[in-house]
């Protein structure tokens, strides 16, 4: 085995790196100082695993809002927020979605956030830039503002939009196995409920005020990267703010490249994630079920010598046998076809799971076929 497994290994050793010249990785970790799209053009094609992207909302707030008690509230009235009109902002939302579309691997996945005023333009425009949205996510805030007028119900809510670059993306990563567990083995849910940023996580300058208007929570961002992302993946944030999410990827043992072109805003992020300190490589392994493991055919075993044709194998009573072929597929009493189907077929049932079905004897006794995968797939995560 320990011979076939060599072979194995230097198969891939001996392919070649893919012909493309040598990616420059001095921007990972980094903060970009500029307009989104014009500083995304910094970046190599397809060389980010995900993106979170928290762009303006385009708030159109009309005058000053007061609480009950006439004080002001402190609203989001920036300059950045404001566009001349919808038309305005759905270019500006085209604009940064292609340049993110080209960054972006085509085996990562987008993240956008937004509210009633704005989710529903980017959602259109990504399908028309032919994204696939897999879910919208309500995040549900435990400590919503009030609405003070009185005249509409309280905005108690955000929207994030989940996305892949394309209907036919089927490897982006999705952590179903960690979510459930820490669930309480129950399916992770569309609805998130998590409390606005506030007490101490919330930046604030030498004056007491808010250094950003909309820093997120970190507890959203990390359930954003522990869903959808791997330690050591880059994470691309387009509209970086006050740096939340370069704060959690760098705890999480991923890493981060943002776009931010407020210096005030790049310097209390840049000061926020060199204080973090990151999570231990033991508490980052992600819990992974059998549907994210890498495939392997059983072809595979024969090709690489860990189980030679003619070999015979049976099930765990010795009840039924079969012989391995050269083409990968299996024979039994005149029958032939895949380990699943000839295992189902000498049963006389409909399906058979033939990795757990079939085994091999090693000399001490017999040993499912799953084994000598299990073998590879380890193989295969070394060298990866």
């Amino acid at each position: 085995m320990s011979r076939a497994i060599s072979k194995l290994r230097s198969f891939a050793q001996a392919i070649p790196a893919s012909g493309q010249p040598t990616i420059q990785t001095s921007w990972i970790d980094t903060i970009i100082k500029g307009d989104c799209v014009a500083a995304l053009e910094k970046l190599p094609d397809h060389s980010v695993d995900a993106i979170f992207a928290d762009p303006p909302y385009n708030l159109q707030l009309g005058g000053s809002l007061h609480r009950p008690d006439q004080s002001l509230v402190d609203a989001v009235d920036d300059a950045w927020d404001q566009f001349a009109s919808f038309e305005a902002y759905d270019a500006f939302t085209r604009a940064w979605l292609l340049a993110c579309r080209r960054v972006l691997k085509p085996t990562g996945t987008l993240w956008v956030i937004g509210s009633y005023h704005n989710i529903f333009r980017v959602g259109a425009t990504l399908q028309d830039l032919n994204f696939w949205i897999l879910n919208d996510i309500i995040w549900r805030k435990s400590n919503p503002m009030p609405n003070f007028k009185g005249r509409r119900f309280q905005n108690a809510h955000e929207t994030l939009i989940w996305a892949s670059p394309s209907a036919k993306a089927k490897n982006y990563t999705f952590n179903y196995d960690a979510l459930k567990a820490s669930n309480d083995d129950v399916q992770m849910r569309s609805d998130w409920l998590f409390p606005i940023c506030n007490g101490g996580e919330r930046l604030k300058g030498d004056d007491g005020k808010k250094v950003h208007p909309t820093q997120k929570p970190e507890a959203l961002l990390a359930r954003i990267m522990m869903a959808s992302t791997k330690p050591g993946d880059i994470i691309l944030d387009p509209f970086f703010g006050s740096g939340t999410t370069g704060a959690v990827a760098k705890r999480l043992g991923r890493h981060f490249v943002g776009v931010e072109r407020e210096q005030v805003y790049i310097d209390a992020a840049q000061a926020r994630i060199d204080a973090v300190e990151p999570l231990g490589k033991a508490t980052l392994s992600v819990l992974s079920g059998k549907k994210a493991e890498p495939r392997v055919a059983f072809n595979t075993l024969v090709e690489s010598g860990m189980i030679k044709p003619g070999t015979v194998l049976s099930d765990a009573k010795r009840r039924y046998s079969a012989i391995v072929r050269a083409d990968g597929t299996v024979a039994s009493g005149g029958e032939a076809g895949s380990i699943h189907r000839l295992g189902a077929k000498v049963q006389g049932l409909d399906a058979c799971n033939g990795w757990t079905f079939w085994h091999f004897d090693d000399g001490e006794g017999l040993k499912p076929i799953d084994d000598l995968r299990a073998v590879i797939r380890s193989d295969m995560a070394r060298l990866n």
